[in-house]
């Protein structure tokens, strides 16, 4: 393993990890503060929304700031054929990282105000709409991040990114996930923020399934973008592609 992939792997987990801590932590505080459920998930969505951001500015020029599985699967996808590529054994590794780093800043935000850490949501979410709206804000989530690169505009990824998390939050029934590694992290905490084990499945199935829509998508509406730079490669995020 060279440097430069060492470093990026650990940007993916500290990167995760720092943002389901930021979900789930704002979520444990807002309880205390409040019993408001729209306060609650106004908190909840401006906290992860500015956190997010600051993680893409932070470490996109290590990693990419990806952070979700979902986009790393669409970066592979795009850049194949492109220098610096991902390849399907990096992939799988940073998605490894990502998931272990969500796990780990779940019981992070736990410990910090005395829950019981990597405890076992009991929050089931589930069904049709909740499902739909998970497909819907994966996909938007992708569309975006892709349709900024195909287009030579991805400086703006930081705050497009965080803003359409935000938004969604409220526009849809699930109050997007739109991230699998999330997902797993949040399935531990038996706080706000978590959804059960039993209901991470599904969430998970439909955010893939809504990634690759809007993957399809953006190709639809960018289909030659071969002098812009690609999510998942090293012209798509500046990080080094030598050690």
């Amino acid at each position: 393993m060279t440097a430069a992939v060492a470093r990026r792997l650990a940007a993916e987990f500290t990167g995760t990890g720092l943002l389901v801590a930021v979900v789930v932590g704002s979520g444990i505080a807002v309880t205390r503060l409040t019993g408001d459920g729209a306060l609650r998930l106004l908190v909840n969505s401006l906290a992860t929304a500015a956190g997010l951001a600051v993680l893409i500015v932070v470490l996109a020029p290590v990693s990419g700031a990806e952070f979700n599985p979902v986009v790393t699967l669409a970066g592979w996808v795009l850049g194949r054929s492109a220098r610096g590529r991902h390849g399907l054994g990096l992939a799988a590794a940073i998605i490894a990282c990502q998931i272990a780093g969500a796990i780990a800043g779940s019981a992070l935000a736990d410990a910090m105000f005395a829950v019981p850490a990597l405890a076992a949501s009991g929050h089931r979410r589930g069904g049709g709409p909740v499902l739909l709206s998970e497909t819907v804000a994966t996909a938007g989530l992708v569309l975006v991040i892709v349709a900024l690169a195909r287009t030579g505009q991805a400086r703006h990824t930081a705050w497009a990114v965080g803003a359409w998390i935000g938004a969604a939050y409220w526009f849809t029934a699930s109050t997007s996930f739109a991230n699998p590694a999330v997902t797993i992290g949040r399935a531990l905490t038996p706080t706000y923020a978590g959804i059960a084990p039993a209901s991470a499945p599904a969430f998970i199935a439909v955010q893939v399934a809504g990634g690759a829509v809007g993957l399809a998508l953006a190709i639809t509406l960018y289909p030659r973008a071969s002098r812009y730079p690609v999510p998942g490669t090293a012209e798509g995020h500046g990080h080094d592609a030598n050690p």
